[in-house]
């Protein structure tokens, strides 16, 4: 009896704290605020074999996981505005299949949509449902295309792109005045992304690309000495070596077996990362305990991701007291916005390109090392705009 009459206390605590803040109790049955997830049916992505490397820069699951685990955490605010929040997981054969979902389910009121997806697909599906009422958060291509040319009015990014985490890692080597840096460059068309992005990295902070060498991870024996990594390492003097292998089988045996003593980044070694497991402040471990718990396994980046875009959604309904969807929107899009995506920082999407501004941690297998931007690295009005594409140097035209 004792435990029900503290537990009422509390609840009615909290809900007059709530309507302090503005939020008025839900007199009846609450608004159901659906979000959908959406994923391809096959995605090589997720493949064990790939998964099983545990690569620094790579995913560990599908990130279904990080949206779950932010809706349990939704699901008692929503009562304050007499908003309930419901998850539903779609998956498809391609973006044709996705196109066909949304419109299924955006006809029957869902306006928020997770897209898990290679670019390619996520550019096709954005651009094909532009203009009707919804929006949809990419919790897992970092293309900086689709933050440039290719960008949509109602595609956000809750995942830093590849220019923000080659300029966070720029960033360190320069504060570590390893300046001189060789490239390790592999042939898929990713790993020529990641190669471009830090070479762009590279130019703003001041880098210099001794070489750029391209590396291939095959059994011919013709092509033995083009993944041999003493080979690849020998010669020109540097300070340290950046692998760009979107893949990460290469990169993985990179450390260690490089001529020179000197340190790896890029896939490897050192990494720059939306999320790691052993980021330890602002309420990081907590969040990893929970995924860990509800998954069996580590937060990666696309589980933050996700996590952060079902939060984004929750925050604005709430903030707006589960206003109509055009209020909303332009709530979750505008400057007032503040998340917390326990990186201590105020965080909220860029009005020229909806990349959603954040730190970006500089990671080891097992310790965070840096957070960027560091410090000394300066912005006029927001220093998360050190990294990625600032509004001068934007292409995306909504």
């Amino acid at each position: 009896m004792r435990l029900k009459h503290l537990l009422r206390s509390t609840l009615g605590a909290l809900a007059a704290l709530l309507a302090a803040f503005g939020f008025a109790a839900a007199a009846s049955a609450a608004t159901s605020v659906r979000i959908a997830h959406l994923e391809l049916d096959t995605d090589a992505r997720y493949d064990e074999t790939r998964l099983a490397f545990r690569g620094l820069a790579q995913p560990l699951g599908r990130p279904f996981a990080g949206a779950e685990v932010a809706l349990r955490e939704a699901r008692f605010v929503g009562q304050a505005v007499g908003a309930e929040f419901a998850l539903e997981r779609v998956a498809g054969a391609d973006a044709k299949a996705l196109v066909a979902s949304i419109d299924k389910l955006n006809k029957a009121g869902v306006r928020y949509f997770l897209l898990d997806a290679p670019g390619a697909v996520v550019a096709e599906v954005a651009k094909a449902v532009r203009g009707r009422e919804l929006l949809l958060f990419n919790v897992s291509a970092p293309d900086d295309a689709l933050r440039q040319a290719q960008c949509q009015p109602n595609l956000l990014h809750t995942l830093p792109n590849d220019a923000m985490r080659m300029d966070a890692l720029a960033q360190y080597l320069v504060s570590r005045k390893w300046r001189n840096v060789l490239m390790l460059e592999g042939p898929r068309p990713e790993d020529r992304l990641l190669a471009e992005a830090f070479d762009r990295a590279a130019k703003r902070f001041g880098l210099k690309l001794v070489e750029r060498r391209p590396f291939v991870l095959s059994n011919d024996p013709r092509q033995r000495d083009q993944g041999n990594v003493a080979l690849l390492t020998a010669g020109s003097d540097y300070d340290a070596v950046f692998v760009a292998d979107s893949d990460g089988e290469f990169a993985r045996s990179v450390p260690y077996r490089t001529v020179r003593p000197r340190p790896v980044v890029g896939s490897e070694g050192l990494v720059a990362a939306a999320w790691s497991w052993a980021w330890e402040r602002h309420g990081a471990p907590q969040l990893n305990s929970r995924l860990e718990k509800h998954a069996g396994r580590k937060m990666a980046d696309p589980d933050w991701a996700a996590w952060m875009a079902v939060k984004a959604v929750v925050e604005a309904v709430v903030r707006t007291q589960n206003a109509p969807f055009a209020t909303v929107a332009k709530y979750l899009k505008g400057e007032e916005i503040a998340l917390d995506g326990f990186k201590g920082n105020r965080l909220g999407f860029r009005p020229w390109d909806n990349q959603l501004r954040q730190p970006v941690l500089l990671a080891t297998h097992n310790a965070v090392i840096e957070r960027a931007p560091i410090a000394g690295f300066l912005h006029p009005t927001n220093n998360m705009d050190t990294l990625g594409f600032d509004q001068r140097d934007s292409r995306c035209a909504f």
